[in-house]
This record gives C-alpha cells, sequence and structure tokens, in this order.
C-alpha cells in the first residue's frame, strides 16, 4: 500500500486516510471493517459507478445527481475525519 505522505511528514491523518484499506477489505468482503476504517467508501463507490455509468447514459437530471452525490461524499469524509481526530 502506498505510505501517506501527509502522515509520514506532519504526523497526523489526511482526510484520504483509509481509503487504499477500505477498499482491499470490500474486495475481500468484509465490507463491516470496511465501513469502519472508510465510512464513505460505499458512497465513493456508487459516485463511481454513476460517473462511468453517466459517460455513456445521459438523462435529464444527471448534474444535479452527480453534484449531490459529492457534497454527500464531501461531507461524510470531513465528518468521519473530525470524528477520527478527536477519538
Amino acid at each position: 500500500m502506498l505510505p501517506c505522505i501527509n502522515k509520514q511528514l506532519f504526523g497526523m491523518e489526511c482526510l484520504g486516510c483509509g481509503i487504499q484499506r477500505a477498499t482491499l477489505l470490500v474486495f475481500r468482503g468484509d465490507f463491516v471493517m470496511a465501513f469502519k476504517i472508510y465510512p464513505a467508501i460505499y458512497t465513493l463507490i456508487l459516485l463511481t459507478v454513476f460517473l462511468i455509468f453517466n459517460l455513456f447514459v445521459k438523462f435529464k437530471y444527471d448534474e444535479k445527481l452527480k453534484i449531490a452525490l459529492i457534497i454527500i461524499n464531501v461531507s461524510i469524509i470531513i465528518i468521519s475525519y473530525f470524528f477520527k481526530t478527536t477519538n
């Protein structure tokens, strides 16, 4: 796994710390542990699938849905980061 440069330089985790481990756990089938390590993993997967699907199929409200998914993902990432750093 790639080391976190932010953690090595500053001694604290970044907003993306845990995403590699969580992705690996999803592929291994350990879904609960993946969520515990990085709570945004499933919404990020949903966003990725939607963006790939949207490359081939366009529909009426795709821009609004993209923005909503991005806002949800950023919110989950920031909230989980603050919970992780305060505990």
